[in-house]
């Protein structure tokens, strides 16, 4: 594998530090790629005013950092419900304005959710509700990456979307654009029927921009640390590289310095 792939593996700060010190902390500990979260304190969006999000922007310029957001997947991107429906569009629009002002490399989104019966209304708001976010995205020059969610049981009754390889595929046919691309959770894919190899086969790789890693146990969803469930990294790799991936990679499992320690434990199995 490259030399350089241990720095394309980033971390996933979310919630658990403030932005400036997320920031400051990624640069000490030599991580170049990491995302934040900014729904809730501490890093509530609210408080990203223009002097604080130019310090954000100065800062990754200056240490060679990509910043990246992610929206919280509990907000209903699917939402059909009156004020709401409305809410859910300033929400993706916030974000991508909160990108543009810190210059943050892309905007991780999801599809919403469904109830099982309203299944079919709720596809069709949240391929139009993503169609409008990635033309305002297109205005602000702000890339938004699609993530495949967890598949549910058969019974249960909410769902998320995309869960599934087909659904994964009909949303990015529906919105072709540029500024829409793939962020790959392997550690979704690992228990769907198709697997990590089937999701890398049957997707368009060149629209991929992010890789999501955690282990999983192979039967629900789990974010786990690497080599203590059942996906094979160093065959995850191999494929991946092999289609032509050239973006980033994110831990997304456990604590700050769980994923720090993961994230050399990765780079041995891509070796």
């Amino acid at each position: 594998m490259p030399e350089s792939l241990r720095h394309r593996i980033g971390i996933d700060i979310g919630r658990k530090l403030p932005a400036e010190q997320a920031v400051a902390w990624v640069a000490a500990n030599d991580v170049r790629y990491f995302d934040i979260q900014c729904d809730l304190p501490p890093n509530a969006m609210e408080r990203f005013d223009a002097r604080t999000c130019a310090a954000i922007r100065d800062a990754c310029a200056r240490d060679g950092l990509h910043l990246g957001l992610h929206t919280l997947s509990a907000v209903n991107v699917a939402e059909v419900a009156p004020f709401l429906r409305d809410a859910a569009d300033q929400y993706l629009c916030a974000y991508i304005d909160l990108a543009k002002a810190m210059a943050a490399e892309w905007v991780v989104v999801h599809g919403g959710y469904h109830f099982t019966d309203d299944y079919g209304l709720r596809r069709a708001a949240s391929i139009d509700r993503l169609k409008r976010a990635v033309a305002y995205a297109e205005e602000q020059g702000v890339l938004l990456l699609l993530e495949n969610l967890n598949g549910e049981p058969t019974r249960a009754e909410v769902h998320y979307m995309p869960d599934t390889l087909a659904d994964t595929l009909a949303w990015f046919d529906a919105i072709p654009s540029p500024n829409l691309q793939w962020a790959f959770t392997i550690n979704h894919a690992h228990y769907d029927q198709h697997g990590i190899a089937g999701w890398i086969d049957g997707m368009d790789m060149s629209r991929c921009a992010e890789v999501r890693v955690a282990d999983n146990n192979g039967e629900y969803e789990l974010h786990m640390h690497p080599g203590t469930g059942t996906i094979d990294f160093a065959d995850m790799f191999r494929r991946i590289e092999s289609a032509g991936f050239a973006g980033h990679y994110m831990c997304g499992w456990g604590e700050l310095d769980d994923m720090l320690a993961g994230r050399e434990l990765l780079v041995e199995h891509a070796r």
